[in-house]
């Protein structure tokens, strides 16, 4: 009888190991930090920070629109009628562009792409470099031909390229900027000539913008190119970007003139580490146009700053992982910025705090967002940033758990089960936490030798007969 209850307890308890292993027991050596929190991810800042009006300067400004934001975080330093829907004229192509780049990211298209002209593209008036139905560049020169001279032509030529026809890429252009949060655009063409409807903002023009920017950061190579040719030294290009010789820190972007839009630009520019975006739209001339941008930018960089984003004090590596048989997950923090914006006057400390649980529940995935970075300027809340775990964590199963004892087993082999499970008991403290309750007549079966367990020297008993047991 003695014997036989002895097996079965012997039985009770490997399932019960069993039971534990497959519904995660491993804690991991992660480090602790801040409260616990709950592992979703925390909801992110929904709008784009503005810069109160109140203390927005009175800025004397000859245009029909206007706004100044910080191409890092979006955040509007300024703005005049930023919401009326205007024509925008060759500003357009900044879309244009955009699509072209990611394509080529896209591995749709290269560089040394082969762009064909058609009759289409051939009858395009306004700016143009006179291309000529058949005629053949490489994708490199006609973006060249759009950045620097603001060609219409060739706009259309590489529409065709990228979309198949204008109106098809067209069709891309409004798809792009519904996804960018560009609500009050539609595009009708890819160059920006005078069509009834083709209309944006100045805000959308700013998000479009930092958006090629951001991503697409090898347009600023052609738009900071003053002057070049095409055909051999045969065609001139120069820049209508004038600002390029005249301000400093000035990187690009897009002019655009027509009769309906005025005179417009949306002008790039960076100074320490500090990177703003302005956008004029309807200036009476040229020359208020680049007088405007000039005074947006030079208010920006009067009265903000790129501040350096101090390290939280307690940042961990890693996080501990329940439920897994890896015991931690490294973090990924690149989501953080290194500068944050700030404005030139006050006093008040920068400061970063990691929100961070103590330990994460199995599965976790690569990327998933565990927590967050919140930035503080004195008390005010400027950002959060998200954490993600930078490897997989899967949720340990039967097969991980016998794939890990047998590894075990390999590495020692003098380590018999029944020692095993006295000491898997040993540190799982008690039944109850491995699993559902037993039923009333199984807890007698398993009371008094578990009870026993509490003790080095018990353990070592029940060891040592389920060894001789098993002899």
């Amino acid at each position: 009888m003695e014997r036989r209850n002895l097996a079965l307890l012997c039985a009770g308890v490997l399932c019960f190991w069993l039971f534990a292993l497959a519904f995660g027991t491993a804690e991991g050596r992660g480090v602790a930090v801040q409260a616990e929190l709950p592992t979703a991810a925390p909801a992110a800042v929904e709008d784009v920070p503005v810069v109160d009006a109140a203390a927005q300067p009175q800025l004397s400004l000859n245009c029909r629109a206007a706004i100044l934001v910080d191409q890092d975080t979006g955040t509007v330093l300024y703005e005049k009628n930023a919401d009326e829907q205007v024509p925008i004229a060759s500003i357009t192509k900044v879309m244009t562009l955009l699509l072209t780049f990611e394509a080529i990211h896209n591995g749709q298209l290269t560089l040394e792409t082969t762009v064909p002209v058609s009759e289409h593209a051939y009858h395009m008036g306004g700016s143009q470099i006179w291309l000529e139905p058949g005629e053949q560049f490489t994708l490199d020169e006609m973006i060249k031909a759009i950045c620097v001279s603001s060609a219409n032509d060739a706009a259309v030529a590489v529409a065709e390229l990228v979309g198949g026809s204008e109106p098809v890429f067209v069709e891309c252009m409004n798809a792009r900027a519904a996804e960018l949060g560009m609500e009050h655009t539609t595009f009708h063409n890819a160059c920006g000539l005078d069509t009834e409807g083709h209309l944006s903002t100045a805000r959308d023009v700013a998000v479009m913008s930092c958006q090629i920017l951001n991503t697409c950061p090898e347009v600023l190579h052609y738009t900071g190119i003053w002057t070049d040719t095409l055909r051999g030294g045969a065609t001139q290009l120069v820049n209508t970007n004038k600002l390029l010789h005249r301000y400093n820190g000035i990187t690009g972007l897009k002019t655009g003139t027509t009769g309906g839009a005025g005179v417009c630009i949306s002008a790039s520019a960076a100074r320490d580490g500090l990177r703003l975006v302005a956008v004029i739209l309807g200036a009476p001339s040229s020359k208020d146009r680049f007088e405007a941008a000039a005074a947006l930018l030079d208010y920006g960089f009067g009265g903000w700053q790129a501040a350096p984003l101090p390290a939280p004090e307690v940042q961990p590596l890693q996080l501990r992982v329940k439920g897994s048989a890896e015991d931690s997950v490294p973090l990924d923090y690149s989501a953080l910025p290194q500068t944050v914006l700030l404005p030139r006057e006050g006093t008040a400390a920068l400061t970063a705090q990691a929100c961070l649980p103590q330990q994460l529940e199995a599965p976790v995935e690569k990327g998933q967002t565990v927590g967050t970075v919140q930035v503080y300027h004195g008390e005010t809340l400027l950002g959060e940033y998200e954490v993600k775990a930078a490897a997989d964590a899967p949720r340990m199963d039967f097969g991980t758990a016998f794939s890990a004892e047998r590894k075990m087993t390999v590495f020692c082999p003098q380590r018999h089960t029944s020692i095993i499970i006295s000491e898997i008991l040993v540190n799982f403290g008690s039944l109850s936490q491995l699993g559902p309750r037993m039923p009333n007549q199984d807890k007698k079966l398993f009371s008094r030798p578990y009870s026993g367990l509490s003790t080095h020297k018990n353990s070592m008993a029940l060891a040592t007969m389920g060894t001789t047991v098993g002899r």
